[in-house]
C-alpha cells in the first residue's frame, strides 16, 4: 500500500469531508472510491481507443444503423 499526501484547498477539504461524512465512510476511502472510478474510467476509455482503431467505420454505421431501426428511433 502506498501513501499519497495531497494538497487541497480548505474549503475542498471541508466538502470532501462532509460528503464522506454524509455517505459514512472515511475520506480516505472516500478518495479510494474516486480513484478507482477514474481508473476505471480511463481503462474503458483506452479499450475503446484501441478498438475503434481496428474498426471499420462504415461497419460500426452499419450497426448503428441496426439498432437504430431495432429501437424504432428515425431520428
Amino acid at each position: 500500500m502506498s501513501v499519497l499526501t495531497i494538497r487541497l484547498a480548505d474549503v475542498s477539504h471541508a466538502r470532501l469531508r462532509a460528503l464522506a461524512e454524509h455517505r459514512g465512510i472515511s475520506l480516505n476511502r472516500l478518495l479510494e472510491e474516486f480513484a478507482a472510478r477514474a481508473a476505471a474510467e480511463f481503462d474503458t476509455e483506452l479499450r475503446y481507443r484501441v478498438r475503434a482503431a481496428r474498426g471499420d467505420a462504415a461497419t460500426g454505421h452499419a450497426l448503428l444503423g441496426k439498432l437504430d431501426d431495432a429501437s424504432g428511433d428515425r431520428g
